[in-house]
Parts: structure tokens; C-alpha cells; sequence
């Protein structure tokens, strides 16, 4: 039996699902598991082949990541505009201390609403957390929730900040 091709799939193949199981298979026969960025160089330099396991509700179904480049997008090792709704660029940012946030004085995070004023819009909290640690030195919380409201104003986004860093 072949594997199928995740290229087939296109966009809508489950590269980040969490049920979604990677296995490298190495040119001297050795079989790891696991979707780092050093597994994605080796499959790219051709010294290893990646496959996914997506389990079904009744049998699971294997697939050749025959597309490298949606794999190495969808799990941030390269950007993808589409997928994080963000440029690389210097974001317009505002922001403002959340007035509906449940803060906690002791707590080291605070709940902010930001807008960005530079025409983008964050569909990744994970990718806009490393703009935003690279551009303006924030440390936006990603193991917990956020959300996104619209208004006449444009859309903002609540978010959780480490308070020390906000500064900019």
C-alpha cells in the first residue's frame, strides 16, 4: 500500500492537528517520530522522508508530506501571510489595558486590547507573539485564550502581556 500525498489534500490537510502523528524515516532505515524543524532540513535535504498518520474515525490513513513547503508554513518555520493574517513588517500597533480584564495586581500578565492600524490581522497567536517579541519586546501569553472583536473602529484583540515588557 502507498501512502497518500498530503499535497493532494492541499490546504486542507491537518499539519497542526493534535491528533495528527509524524514519523521521519532516515536513509539508513531509522525511524523517529515528531515534527521539529530539524526533521523538515533533512526531509528538504533529501537525507530522510517525512510521513503523517491522520487517525480516522474508524481506520487511520498514512500520508507522504510530498509538500514541504505547506508542512514547513503551517508549522511556522517559514512565514505564511494567508495562514497568520500578518505581514512581515513593523506592525502599527496600539494598545490599551483591557478594561474588562480580570487582572490580578500579583499577577506578573495583564490582559490588554490591541488594533493594528497597518491593515493586518492576527489569525495565529503563536506567530503574532514572535512579531510581537522581536519588534516591541513583549511576552504575549499563548497558552491562553484571546479573542477578537469588531467595530467601527476596526477590529481589536484581547490578549494576555507580560507587564514588564509593555513599555511600547
Amino acid at each position: 500500500m502507498e501512502p497518500r500525498s498530503a499535497a493532494a489534500a492541499g490546504k486542507d490537510f491537518p499539519y497542526t492537528a493534535r491528533t495528527t502523528c509524524y514519523i521521519e524515516v532516515h536513509d539508513d532505515g531509522k525511524v523517529t517520530h515528531g515534527n521539529s524543524r530539524e526533521a523538515y532540513e533533512r526531509a528538504l535535504a533529501g537525507s530522510s522522508r517525512l510521513f503523517a498518520v491522520w487517525p480516522g474515525e474508524w481506520s487511520s490513513h498514512l500520508f507522504l508530506i510530498d509538500d514541504l513547503d505547506e508542512y514547513a508554513k503551517a508549522h511556522g518555520i517559514k512565514h505564511d501571510d494567508e495562514r497568520t493574517g500578518l505581514k512581515e513588517h513593523a506592525h502599527e500597533v496600539k494598545w490599551e489595558k483591557d478594561p474588562y480584564g480580570d487582572d490580578n495586581p500579583r499577577s506578573p500578565y495583564m490582559s490588554i486590547r490591541v488594533s493594528l492600524d497597518c491593515g493586518c490581522s492576527v489569525h495565529d497567536l503563536a506567530a503574532f507573539a514572535a512579531q510581537m517579541k522581536q519588534q516591541k519586546g513583549w511576552d504575549v501569553a499563548t497558552s491562553v485564550g484571546w479573542g477578537s472583536s469588531s467595530g467601527p473602529e476596526g477590529t481589536s484583540y484581547s490578549l494576555r502581556v507580560r507587564r514588564k515588557c509593555l513599555t511600547s
